[in-house]
């Protein structure tokens, strides 16, 4: 972990943070010290706010502590602060770390889509003439699947190439990949090298409407699966013409076989709450069958010229109702957005202000979250609060735009979740069973 300054996290709570990873590592996990169990609307606190919510998912965590053989399923959707993979990336190896890899999850084609792809599996193709097609726009130029784009292609013959980076991606090597398409696409089969290693179950129905879901198992752990398209009609040696299909493909879903957590990332650079309210996208990120949805939104809508604390809160609402409808075993967990800058011109020259309606967005959130009884992470109040940015700026942890921040940046504001995680992990736990005097002398050996 990098060096944390005084505004960030203070000497007591790098001390629990001590104690957790060093009993951790040695397989039993001590939990951070209790929370306030006080919580109001708005308050700053460095913990979960109604983490009686997340009953179900801590009961996931006790099982993988047991040494269940279990897998226990997160999404975390966002923007384009997810969507780089640091943030969340960084909660993912952390909680893996904690209680178990069961593989890296989610990815999409993003390079192919031409915009920016996090750093630790790449997705590649001969093929050039993509079209893209994000949640974000009005008219969408091809469907979207649950990572919230789509790519689309005309042309006959079509590879795709996985391949977990070897460094960034140390640990994510998979035995099992599903590949998420169109319904009208040609299916893939398996190419190269490792092809007589692998069972293909291709899909006959779909998984939810107008997507098929086929299923790549590998007889030992990989790093690169290689796939290339087939017009053959499924069962026969018919050639069927190019003009039938409908080439649209979304993600994969990569896993190891192993107990442990199971992390998804989805984010779409200038993602907000309207854009993933829409039933036919929920319905599909409904087959993940997430334990854990987090939801780290809100940024975009504070650039708004229009921007309203009641509408957004309604917005936000929305979403929250369409998820419990669709996925009602999955536990809600919203975060706010961190203060940021506003780009603003003064005498023509060009100037940067604090967002002030990130405060705003942050209390309507928790606010929101509050009256649908779901639990809430105020990353506003846990990054400084008021005028953070300009801290988070002079340590050089945002980046040039002065919205998104750096790795390092991205990586505190993980580790910041987690340890908000366990903490309240901790407090339902004592709350059952008071294990107090665990945390106690795990902090009596530093």
């Amino acid at each position: 972990m990098m060096k944390q300054t005084k505004w960030l996290v203070s000497l007591s709570t790098c001390l629990v943070w001590m104690a957790v990873s060093a009993a951790g590592a040695k397989g039993k996990l001590p939990l951070p010290a209790l929370p306030s169990r006080t919580y109001s609307i708005g308050q700053e606190v460095d913990s979960i706010l109604s983490p009686s919510s997340l009953q179900a998912f801590f009961a996931g965590l006790d099982s993988l502590r047991a040494g269940k053989d279990t897998v226990l399923t997160i999404v975390h959707l966002g923007d384009s602060h997810i969507q780089a993979g640091y943030y969340s990336g960084k909660v993912m190896r952390l909680l893996q770390e904690q209680f178990g890899n069961a593989g890296r999850g989610w990815i999409a084609p993003f390079k192919l889509s031409r915009t920016n792809e996090p750093d630790d599996y790449f997705i590649s193709s001969a093929v050039r003439e993509w079209v893209a097609g994000r949640c974000i726009q009005a008219n969408k130029k091809c469907p979207v699947g649950i990572g919230g784009i789509g790519i689309q292609s005309v042309s006959p013959s079509i590879n795709l190439d996985v391949r977990i980076a070897p460094n960034n991606g140390a640990g994510y090597s998979f035995n099992r990949a599903i590949l998420y398409r169109g319904e009208k696409s040609m299916p893939m089969l398996p190419t190269g090298p490792l092809k007589d290693s692998i069972q293909t179950s291709l899909a006959t129905v779909p998984a939810v409407a107008g997507v098929l879901a086929d299923t790549f198992r590998i007889s030992y752990p990989v790093d690169t699966l290689q796939l290339h398209s087939t017009r053959r009609k499924q069962g026969t040696d018919k050639l069927l013409p190019a003009s039938t299909f409908k080439n649209v493909y979304y993600g994969f879903n990569l896993t190891n076989g192993n107990p442990g957590i199971l992390y998804h990332s989805v984010g779409v650079n200038g993602a907000m709450y309207v854009n993933y309210t829409d039933e036919a996208y929920v319905r599909q990120l409904a087959l993940l069958k997430p334990s854990l949805l987090i939801v780290s939104l809100g940024t975009n809508e504070t650039f708004g010229r229009r921007f309203r604390t009641e509408e957004f809160g309604g917005q936000v609402r929305a979403f929250v109702s369409l998820v419990k409808k669709y996925m009602p075993e999955t536990a809600i967990m919203l975060t706010t957005p961190p203060e940021c800058y506003k780009r603003t011109y003064v005498n023509k020259k060009r100037t940067y202000v604090r967002n002030a309606n990130t405060q705003l967005a942050a209390k309507a959130i928790v606010k929101a979250a509050h009256e649908e009884g779901v639990a809430c992470w105020d990353l506003f109040a846990a990054t400084g609060g008021k005028g953070s940015c300009v801290k988070w700026h002079k340590e050089k942890l945002m980046g040039r735009d002065r919205i998104h921040f750096t790795k390092e940046g991205y990586r505190e504001q993980g580790t910041l979740l987690v340890r908000a995680l366990l903490r309240s992990y901790q407090w339902t736990k004592t709350e059952k069973a008071g294990e107090t005097e665990e945390l106690e002398k795990a902090e009596e050996r530093l």
